[in-house]
């Protein structure tokens, strides 16, 4: 399978998934608005969300499919299937001790993570009290991470891929259907986060029990007792201060956001949704196809095979990043306004809102850039140098934050961790190629040059369209609006990608040397 094919099969579910979560945020947005009921809810999902980032997509996904792809490169099947069961066994203990401690403490963590919410002694209750019903998806979660880990590894990259499609149905199903008979109708939303925990780890189970690697409990204390399980804890602790790191920065602004008034954290949560579809698209799913294969070819002692691959994602990154960055930044009233605005969710919240998604947009590339370079330091098992990267990066945004916050607002926050990420992704790149790991092929200069100019030329058409438009007015046009903002994306994309073509870009110019 191709580098191209494997991205566009996650990427296309992704979409999916995207689509489905715009709906679900544009549901959300509809029946909540921006309000203090809607704060507490995504202080209290962020809670678990982050500990999940921590601990499993982040820290742990990184120190076991390396290890695994190892395993399963030079040991046998049934060694193989014995420490996936261990692993299994050891992660899983650990996760219904740490959804206990949660649900216990769960009024100290609010407060850590969004301190400003005592301020008003009803919207901290509340959190603390979502925060006790969702704290347990952090288990459900964690072992989705695993599985999608085995899966990706054994190049299953299609059930991954979609799970994510499965909480937002749920969220879409719940806030319809369960909200108007609940007193406290925002709960509806916690409801649905813990059945689409359920369902998300249901769905891959088949996929393991026909590849044959369907985790079995055992002892976890003996399983912590196995070297390569060992191997996998000791790889994880760089890795847990990598991924704290930004863990902290993200605590650290929410907390901030707390304080600079009702709605601030909505207004982010909102902005960064929106962000996450080109992340997603693109930077999730080359970082998932590309891990488990950087990783084959470094224990294979292919390193020429492992820098065609690092050098074709980050071309492809490149190729939809930046010009997505400045789509983004120019069009954020327009998909503002058309995906949120409502009843509950007024012009006020379109404006701040949009500022929010132009702080980030100046940040996506490093943000999708981050996702293909820092697997490349996983697959050599080096965790502790993005650990290091992460944590100059966190002192970055923190200085930013003093800057841009006081002139921005809340949008300040969305620049700061913007700047934060493209330091981040330039530092490892530079690390990268100074060490030898990486050497950039032939062709970059041109690349580069036909891509910026593509870009000013459908930044240009994008303002050009824009000219006298105000895309909150037109809320009783909804229609209207619609088609006049897929008509001018469609537009752009054809300036983008003609201009690109005119310039000598062909398909086979996207070709990677090697397949996955």
């Amino acid at each position: 399978m191709s580098l191209i094919k494997a991205t566009a099969t996650v990427s296309s579910l992704t979409l999916l998934s995207r689509i489905t979560g715009v709906v679900r945020d544009m549901l959300i947005a509809r029946y909540f608005g921006s309000s203090a009921a809607t704060d507490a809810f995504y202080v209290a999902f962020r809670l678990p969300n982050m500990l999940r980032r921590l601990f499993a997509e982040g820290a742990f996904q990184q120190a076991f499919v390396p290890m695994l792809s190892d395993v399963k490169a030079t040991k046998s099947q049934d060694e193989v299937r014995s420490f996936i069961d261990r692993v299994f066994s050891l992660l899983a203990s650990v996760l219904v001790l740490t959804s206990l401690i949660g649900v216990i403490a769960a009024p100290i963590l609010v407060w850590l993570i969004a301190g400003g919410l005592a301020q008003n002694p009803e919207g901290f209750d509340l959190a603390t009290e979502m925060t006790r019903w969702m704290f347990p998806y952090i288990f459900f979660m964690s072992l989705v991470a695993m599985s999608a880990g085995v899966l990706n590894t054994w190049k299953h990259f299609a059930i991954p891929a979609f799970t994510p499609v499965l909480l937002n149905i749920s969220f879409i199903t719940f806030t319809l259907l369960l909200t108007p008979h609940l007193d406290r109708p925002i709960f509806a939303l916690a409801v649905a986060v813990i059945v689409g925990g359920v369902l998300q780890l249901s769905i891959q189970i088949p996929s393991l029990k026909k590849l044959g690697v369907l985790p079995r409990p055992v002892n976890p204390f003996k399983a912590a007792k196995d070297a390569s399980v060992i191997r996998v804890m000791r790889l994880m602790i760089p890795a847990l201060f990598g991924v704290g790191v930004a863990q902290l920065s993200l605590l650290i602004n929410t907390n901030i956001a707390s304080r600079l008034g009702t709605g601030s954290v909505t207004w982010l949560s909102f902005a960064d949704r929106l962000m996450e579809f080109p992340t997603a698209l693109l930077g999730v799913a080359l970082g998932s196809v590309l891990l488990p294969s950087l990783s084959a070819a470094f224990a294979k002692n292919d390193l020429v095979r492992y820098n065609a691959l690092l050098d074709n994602g980050l071309r492809l990154v490149v190729l939809l990043a930046i010009p997505a960055a400045v789509g983004l930044g120019l069009m954020a009233d327009a998909l503002v306004a058309f995906l949120y605005q409502g009843k509950n969710f007024l012009v006020s919240d379109v404006y701040q809102t949009s500022l929010a998604v132009m702080g980030y947009s100046f940040g996506l590339l490093g943000l999708i850039a981050i996702k293909i370079l820092a697997p490349a330091f996983y697959a050599r098992k080096d965790i502790r140098t993005p650990v290091k990267v992460a944590a100059v990066s966190l002192v970055c945004v923190q200085l930013c934050n003093i800057c841009f916050v006081p002139l921005f607002a809340h949008a300040g926050l969305a620049l700061s961790v913007g700047v934060g990420s493209c330091i981040n992704a330039a530092t490892l790149l530079v690390i990268l190629i100074r060490r030898g790991q990486y050497q950039p092929i032939k062709g970059w200069g041109l690349w580069l040059g036909r891509i910026i100019i593509a870009t000013l030329a459908m930044a240009a058409a994008i303002a050009f369209l824009q000219q006298g438009i105000d895309w909150a007015a037109m809320q009783s046009e909804w229609l209207k609006r619609a088609g006049l903002i897929f008509l001018y994306i469609g537009a752009a994309l054809v300036v983008y990608f003609g201009l690109l073509v005119v310039m000598g870009l062909r398909p086979r110019h996207l070709k990677p040397r090697y397949d996955i």
